[in-house]
């Protein structure tokens, strides 16, 4: 329970600031789908999704309900594609990022043990939200981020294995084996955000 208390902050804010980037920057090229769906929001109750929130809890890996998208509703679908997939990620390493300030700060004037298990707990699960969600595995931001790169002759075997993705995701949360494409990944990012603060 005092481990779920910990982190829930962390979950909650991962969750809500990640769909919002995909939102806002939706939006910001032209699609309101989002808006007009109610999902532009940092309400964390907007976004969760029952068995993803439980993973995040169980495993730290998992995911949200997906902001709805129109992208035909982009001046340029393969630009916006790219920039609103990559925007949830890019949410969540500020966000870590912000709050790696926070906790020397905290520490610094403050101390107190159980915000900075709070913090701490926040930086790790924002990274690791950002770096699960990058893998180039269908329904992940990284699959369409990879597809908006693709050529356009490549889009038709992108659809048509589509699924095998989810199937995959599967196979390697439930195996654990997740950690391992994961893990390498992370490190570097987290030391990264380090050296930057």
């Amino acid at each position: 329970m005092i481990d779920f208390l910990i982190t829930l902050p962390g979950i909650l804010v991962a969750i809500s600031i990640h769909e919002f980037g995909h939102g806002y920057v939706a939006y910001m090229l032209g699609d309101d789908t989002a808006k007009k769906s109610g999902r532009l929001s940092l309400n964390p109750l907007k976004h969760i999704d029952p068995i993803g929130f439980l993973m995040l809890v169980i495993a730290r890996f998992g995911w949200a309900k997906p902001v709805p998208i129109n992208s035909n509703n982009f001046k340029n679908e393969r630009f916006g594609l790219f920039f609103v997939s990559i925007a949830g990620v890019v949410c969540n390493i500020i966000f870590a990022i912000l709050c790696l300030y926070l906790y020397k700060y905290e520490k610094t004037y403050i101390d107190m043990y159980a915000l900075n298990s709070i913090i701490l707990s926040a930086i790790s699960i924002n990274i690791g939200f950002a770096v699960f969600n990058l893998l180039p595995i269908p329904p992940l931001d990284g699959s369409k981020i990879l597809l908006s790169i693709l050529p356009n002759k490549l889009h038709y075997y992108y659809f048509k294995y589509e699924h095998i993705g989810s199937i995959i995701l599967v196979i390697l949360m439930i195996t654990d084996n997740i950690r391992i494409v994961v893990n390498p990944i992370y490190i570097v990012i987290k030391n990264l955000i380090n050296i930057i603060v």
